[in-house]
C-alpha cells in the first residue's frame, strides 16, 4: 500500500469557484487550463500525451491509479499534465506488469495533483462555464495569494506549446530496410503513432518541428506524417508556411490532430477555441466517404472551423462528429493529402481508425508506383 500525503489542497478556478481535498503525487501548487477527460481506462497514457501540456486534468472516472504504472504505456518520456483533479486517487495498485504506483510516478516527475474533490460537480461546473485556467496547490492555503498567482497564467488561447515538448534532435525508429520511409514532423508525437506506421512497414525519422524541407527532403522519405501536439494551432505561423512547402512537394501527407488542424491553416481555413474541448475515448466520428461510425479517442480544444472548410474548393470534409457535428477529417482534391481530428493511434473502439494509417501506406505505395510507370 502506497501512503499519501495528508496535506490539504486547493483548487481555485478562474472564475473565483474554490474546491477543497487533498494532495495527491508532489507536494508543491501548478496552473494551467482546466479540463476534463471521460475515458474510464488509460490514465497513463493520457498523462503522457504531449498534447496535453500546460493543462490540469480532471478525470471523470472515480478511481485513478488503481492499476498503477506500467512501462508499456506511455506516450512519452514523462508526465505531460500540469496538475490531475480526481475524486479517489488510489493508495493500492494491482495488476501484472505494473511497476510501481501512480504516487511514485507523480512525485518522480514532480507533478501536483489533488485528491477527495467532488470531480461530478466540477466538471458539471466546466461544463456551463466554458475552458478557464486552473491552479492547484497543496502549500499555500491563503486564496487571495493563489488568485494572484492564477492571474498571471496566459490564456491557452494565442499560445504555442509545440516547442516545449518536441523533439530538438532528429532520431530513427524502425527498419532502415523497411518498404516505406516516412518523415514524421514532431509537433508533441504521442509514440504509438509513430509504432502504428512501423507495424506497417515503414522506417520512420523523427525531425524536429523547425526542420527545414530541404533537410527532410534529403533523407529521401516517401510521405510525410504531421503529429499531434499542445497549445494553439493559429500561433504557430512557422509552422504552417512549413507546412505548405511540404504539401508542394506533392508526397502524401497525413496529419493528426494538431498536425490536422495546421493543415487546415495552411490553405487557409480558420480554427476555434472550443467552449469545451473534446477528450475522451468514446467520441462518435461518421466517415463520410465510408458512410460508416467509428469510436474514436479525442484530445483537443481548438477545432478547424466548418464554415471555412464548407466554403473551400479544394477541401472535401471527409469525417464529422456526431456529437455536434463539428469538423473532425479532410482531405485536399488535388493532392494526396488528408487529415483527422482525433487519434486513429489510440484503440477505444478498439481499432475503427487503424485504417487511416493503411490508406497512408497505400498513398505512399501509389506514388512510388506512378514515378516507377
Amino acid at each position: 500500500m502506497e501512503k499519501l500525503p495528508e496535506n490539504p489542497a486547493i483548487l481555485l478556478l478562474e472564475d473565483g469557484k474554490v474546491f477543497r481535498g487533498k494532495a495527491a503525487g508532489a507536494i508543491g501548487t501548478t496552473a494551467g487550463e482546466i479540463a476534463f477527460n471521460t475515458g474510464m481506462t488509460g490514465y497513463q497514457e493520457i498523462f503522457t500525451d504531449p498534447s496535453y501540456y500546460g493543462q490540469i486534468l480532471i478525470m471523470a472516472t472515480s478511481h485513478i491509479g488503481n492499476y498503477g504504472e506500467h512501462i508499456d504505456e506511455i506516450e512519452s518520456d514523462t508526465i505531460k499534465i500540469a496538475g490531475v483533479v480526481t475524486k479517489k486517487f488510489s493508495e493500492n495498485f494491482s495488476r501484472l506488469g505494473a511497476s510501481g504506483s501512480l504516487q511514485k510516478y507523480f512525485e518522480r516527475d514532480g507533478k501536483v495533483g489533488i485528491r477527495d474533490v467532488d470531480t461530478r460537480a466540477l466538471i458539471r461546473h466546466i461544463r456551463n462555464k466554458g475552458a478557464m485556467n486552473a491552479i492547484i496547490s497543496s502549500e499555500i492555503s491563503d486564496v487571495e495569494e493563489l488568485k494572484k498567482k492564477l492571474a498571471e497564467v496566459p490564456s491557452m488561447e494565442g499560445l504555442e506549446l509545440s516547442s516545449k515538448v518536441a523533439c530538438k534532435t532528429a532520431y530513427e525508429v524502425g527498419d532502415p530496410a523497411a518498404e516505406h520511409r516516412v518523415a514524421v514532423l514532431d509537433l508533441g508525437a504521442k509514440k504509438n503513432i509513430v509504432r502504428c506506421l512501423v507495424e506497417r512497414g515503414s522506417f520512420c525519422k523523427i525531425f524536429p518541428m523547425n526542420t527545414p524541407v530541404a533537410e527532410m527532403e534529403a533523407w529521401n522519405p516517401d510521405g510525410y506524417m504531421l503529429s499531434n501536439g499542445p497549445g494553439d494551432p493559429g500561433a504557430m505561423e512557422d509552422t504552417i508556411q512549413l507546412t505548405r512547402e511540404i504539401l508542394d512537394l506533392n508526397k502524401p501527407v497525413f496529419g493528426i490532430c494538431l498536425g490536422h488542424q495546421i493543415i487546415a491553416l495552411s490553405q487557409g481555413l480558420k480554427t476555434i477555441k472550443m467552449f469545451n474541448g473534446h477528450r475522451g475515448i468514446n467520441h462518435p466520428i461518421r466517415n463520410i466517404i465510408a458512410g460508416k461510425g467509428e469510436i474514436t479517442s479525442q484530445n483537443h480544444g481548438f477545432v478547424v472551423d466548418m464554415e471555412s472548410a464548407e466554403n473551400n474548393k479544394e477541401i472535401e470534409i471527409t469525417h464529422i462528429h456526431l456529437n455536434d457535428d463539428t469538423l473532425a477529417g479532410l482531405r485536399l482534391k488535388n493532392k494526396p493529402v488528408f487529415c483527422v481530428q482525433y487519434h486513429p493511434e489510440s484503440s477505444p473502439g478498439p481499432h475503427d481508425s487503424r485504417y487511416l494509417f493503411d490508406d497512408f501506406i497505400k498513398a505512399m505505395e501509389g506514388t512510388k508506383s506512378s514515378v516507377t510507370t
